[in-house]
């Protein structure tokens, strides 16, 4: 558990992890106040949306079912795991991508 400024933006946080949605909603959200924690975790949610419509149109090039369902899962992975750390208030990166993606979207403040 992290501080109050944690848990002031664990709801935006939690937010992005529902459907790509979610994360729009979650960066409309954070724009006011501006929450450290929320933005870390909507940089991670938008990476883990986008790694995973992306994986999914490479899935299709190949049109393998095994190929589908290994990047359903590591993408289902990922974004519980993120949710999960949301909820817990850690400030961790997701496995693999999740340092990139906070390089790639540091224009989400």
């Amino acid at each position: 558990m992290q501080s109050d400024y944690a848990k002031q933006g664990k709801t935006a946080a939690i937010v992005s992890y529902i459907t790509i949605i979610g994360t729009i909603i979650a960066f409309f959200m954070n724009q006011e106040n501006k929450n450290q924690f929320a933005s870390f975790h909507i940089r991670q949610a938008l990476g883990t949306w986008i790694s995973f419509y992306l994986l999914i149109a490479l899935a299709n090039i190949f049109n393998s079912l095994m190929i589908h369902i290994a990047f359903y899962i590591f993408c289902i992975v990922l974004i519980v795991f993120g949710l999960i750390l949301a909820i817990r208030e850690e400030q961790k990166t997701v496995p693999i991508l999740g340092p990139y993606f906070q390089e790639w979207f540091s224009f989400i403040k």
